[in-house]
């Protein structure tokens, strides 16, 4: 697979809520740096932030508005969605990725955090 195919497969995965198959995507020593929020790496760091954003959220969508491959990196605009009830949680991203044998060594997303948090505040 292309790097942008390994990228889509994961968000494919991610929007199932099927965490393990998206760490399927992953490097064992993965980085996930999560910008305004700090940097984890390894499946098991990944998996502490994925499963409870995920597994609160009704239904999950990421869906891509653009997307870029130069060699083994990715590029893509995309809004992380999360509904809970009738309520949709709605963060632009720009991701960063790079894919190495298949499988995603760094993942990157740069967001705005007070985004996320005053919609969190309006669903609670």
């Amino acid at each position: 697979m292309r790097p942008l195919d390994v990228v889509q497969q994961f968000i494919a995965a991610i929007e199932r809520r099927d965490i393990a198959g998206a760490l399927e995507f992953l490097h064992p020593d993965c980085e996930y740096d999560n910008v305004p929020a700090g940097s984890v790496r390894g499946h098991d760091a990944i998996r502490s932030i994925l499963e409870p954003i995920t597994s609160r959220a009704d239904e999950v969508l990421w869906p891509v508005s653009r997307e870029a491959e130069a060699g083994s990196v990715v590029f893509n605009e995309r809004v992380d969605r999360f509904r809970s009830g009738d309520r949709w949680i709605e963060l632009p991203v720009a991701g960063v990725w790079e894919v190495h044998e298949g499988l995603i060594t760094l993942w990157r997303d740069y967001f705005d955090l007070e985004t996320y948090r005053k919609q969190q505040v309006q669903t609670s």
